[in-house]
């Protein structure tokens, strides 16, 4: 059955973005020839779920969405917006979206955040695999990758590998329920 997995990155402290949105630390770990085990990761996944903040983020930023043309996208978002080449735009319930996704044919699911996102999916147990690069830097305050007043949930290590430049890259499993 196909997976949802969270693939993100987030500073010592946890925070994935400044308060006024500035992600640009995350080049602290930059490095020709590097790329963490990104292109190993989308070669397994065909479908990509994305807040409407970080949608708009990424268009504010390079003027395109470059997962339009690669995955089946889905932007959740609280209001009606018309789909684009390419981008479902979803408003309904979160539970069919992923039951429905789970369903089809296919590779796993990639869940690249927000914050919001990450909370509503953790709310109703969707999350199946957390990959987590933590960048070498604390932030001291901005937007939590991990909003609080989830229900408690287990999970288990499957790896971690530390770089050079400093990222450690945790991967952990959902196990069965508290």
């Amino acid at each position: 059955m196909r997976k949802v997995i969270l693939y993100i990155c987030m500073s010592l402290d946890g925070f994935i973005a400044t308060e006024k949105d500035d992600i640009s630390w995350l080049s602290l770990v930059e490095k020709e020839g590097e790329d963490y085990g990104y292109v190993e990761f989308t070669s397994q996944i065909d479908t990509y779920i994305v807040g409407r903040k970080t949608y708009e983020k990424v268009l504010g930023m390079i003027n395109d969405f470059p997962q339009a043309k690669q995955y089946d996208c889905y932007v959740l978002s609280r209001q009606d917006m018309a789909e684009k080449e390419g981008i479902t735009f979803y408003n309904g319930n979160i539970v069919e979206l992923i039951d429905g996704l789970k369903k089809r044919e296919g590779k796993n699911i990639y869940c690249d955040g927000g914050g919001e996102i990450v909370k509503l999916l953790m709310d109703h147990g969707l999350i199946d695999e957390y990959i987590i690069s933590i960048i070498p830097t604390i932030l001291g305050n901005g937007k939590r990758l991990f909003k609080g007043g989830t229900p408690p949930q287990n999970i288990k290590l499957i790896s971690s590998k530390a770089y050079d430049t400093g990222l450690v890259q945790v991967r952990y499993q959902k196990t069965e329920p508290c």
